[in-house]
């Protein structure tokens, strides 16, 4: 009996900590969205994961929706950063169906033309990506590069042309960087929630990789 009550005792602590922690990092991400002069929503978004569909990373498990989201114009581009749940499941041992939820933080970039979906990522993450872009890995003439970083594109010249020297140089400078490009979104996702102080640097990185992209892949 004893041990029930601790177990109990624990469960209630574990969820009045989540929410506390919750609370915490909503008021932290309000503040901030307002120095940056941007939206935010502490809401459940299920549509978000809809309008965004055709980013592989978010059409992974079930349950899909969005929080925590800043939208807006920063450093004039629009863009969009938000938390992200899904669920997946297993059964143990004795045929008990168990949950499963994911968390992590994703970025996206609009981009003003659409391009061929494109991913680039760090050996062994992503593996879903590369299983639904089914497109062999390109090889560069950086060979760190390449030891490094999974690119998968069916136009190669675009590749080529995304990864030139000076982006190569920046992603392997920042090897913690997945970056995924389909129609006109540029995204970078993460397998976990970053901190709130963490989400300004990221959002400039976005940036950056959207800078070191040539201006002639715009031209036309």
């Amino acid at each position: 009996m004893g041990g029930v009550i601790v177990v109990f005792i624990c469960v209630i602590g574990a969820i009045i900590w989540g929410l506390y922690a919750g609370k915490k990092r909503r008021d932290a991400m309000t503040l901030l969205a307002e120095e940056l002069g941007l939206n935010f929503r502490h809401e459940r978004n299920y549509n978000l994961a809809e309008r965004y569909r055709f980013l592989d990373k978010l059409r992974q498990g079930s349950n899909r929706y969005a929080y925590n989201i800043m939208s807006g114009q920063y450093r004039d581009h629009e863009i969009a950063a938000f938390d992200y749940h899904y669920e997946t499941y297993s059964t143990d041992s004795k045929g008990r169906r168990q949950t499963h939820h994911h968390h992590f933080s994703f970025f996206i970039l609009t981009l003003p033309k659409y391009f061929e979906e494109l991913t680039i990522a760090k050996e062994g993450i992503f593996s879903k990506i590369a299983q639904a872009v089914g497109y062999d890995d390109i090889d560069f003439e950086s060979h760190e590069f390449s030891r490094n970083f999974v690119v998968r594109c069916k136009d190669k010249k675009f590749a080529y042309d995304f990864c030139n020297a000076r982006m190569i140089e920046f992603l392997l400078q920042h090897p913690g960087i997945n970056i995924e490009l389909d129609q006109n979104q540029l995204a970078v996702g993460y397998n976990s929630t970053l901190s709130v102080d963490e989400i300004r640097p990221h959002l400039d990185r976005l940036i950056k990789i959207r800078t070191l992209m040539p201006e002639y892949l715009f031209a036309n």
